[in-house]
């Protein structure tokens, strides 16, 4: 059961990738908040579903308790949305989806958290994952900041979208996997501060997290179509729905193959970004240079590595 679960996951957190990129678009100034609004919509019917079938306990308390994690968890989203507006996705989500690298560096660098690790062996290899994927996200950096403009124009003639050299768009992926690897951090606390089975303690926060974002949609809605009085259209907003849908039906499946098989299914769904890089080639016709691929793959090795173990 869990292979199929973990595909399912791969499958699915790629395809958010894609999808929110599709619905990103470059001359929508509000195209994250209606990201934002998709994923909000489809996180509160999947919490509607876990809190009157599943019979999950939430109250006001717990969601008050993790909001912290979720406003960073948030927050980050609402960036990696900015980011897909002016940036690649080939480039974004490997950078994007390094924060877990980033979490197990401050955990332990500013929580001593030496002691979870089972062996020096597995300390080792964890420093070894944190500083490949380290080298990649430089490396990326590097890659795209010392890019001339006419071999940028030149590769992204196909896909008929210009980016532009810019700096910030590159910082605004780095801020998102600073956020989320915050996010991560603050999660493990207050679910341990939870008291209780981990299993409950994990779908408890989890549906205090698709409650907030559930509220930051109807923000967003009030925001986008009441106030700035923008059209809702099937044709150009589809592409966020499925976007969101992709990326509550992925979380689920990587709560359910988890806990059929931690040690084997980690390393597979970690890898989703690499199958994102493969999606924006394919149907995106995304080209980068050399040096982008190469810090790409070393950057996806490291995020592998810390699967594995994270396993």
């Amino acid at each position: 059961m869990w292979f199929p679960l973990s595909l399912i996951a791969l499958l699915c957190w790629s395809g958010s990738d894609l999808f929110s990129k599709v619905g990103s678009k470059p001359d929508d100034k509000l195209s994250h908040w209606k990201m934002v609004i998709a994923v909000g919509l489809v996180m509160g019917i999947h919490a509607a579903y876990v809190i009157f079938v599943q019979k999950v306990p939430i109250n006001l308390s717990i969601i008050i308790r993790y909001l912290p994690a979720s406003a960073l968890y948030i927050s980050s989203m609402v960036l990696g949305y900015i980011a897909l507006r002016y940036i690649e996705l080939s480039v974004s989500s490997p950078i994007c989806n390094s924060s877990g690298a980033l979490a197990s560096l401050i955990m332990i660098i500013f929580f001593f958290k030496i002691t979870d690790f089972d062996s020096s062996m597995q300390l080792y290899f964890t420093i070894i994952g944190i500083v490949v994927c380290g080298a990649g996200v430089v490396g990326l950096g590097f890659a795209e900041m010392g890019e001339d403009d006419v071999s940028r124009n030149l590769r992204q003639q196909k896909a008929n979208i210009k980016y532009s050299k810019s700096l910030i768009a590159l910082i605004i992926p780095f801020i998102y996997c600073l956020l989320d690897a915050a996010g991560t951090v603050a999660d493990s606390f207050i679910i341990d501060s939870l008291n209780a089975d981990e299993t409950v303690a994990a779908n408890m926060a989890n549906t205090a997290y698709e409650l907030t974002f559930l509220f930051m949609a109807v923000i967003g809605i009030v925001y986008v179509y009441i106030i700035k009085k923008d059209k809702f259209t099937i044709k150009r907003e589809w592409a966020k729905g499925v976007g969101g849908l992709c990326e509550t039906v992925g979380q689920l499946a990587y709560v359910l193959a988890i806990s059929f098989n931690p040690v084997s299914s980690a390393p597979i769904i970690s890898s989703y970004c690499a199958l994102s890089v493969v999606w924006s080639r394919v149907f995106l016709k995304e080209k980068l240079s050399w040096k982008h691929y190469v810090s790409i793959a070393v950057t996806i090795a490291g995020i592998i590595i810390l699967g594995c173990l994270d396993a």
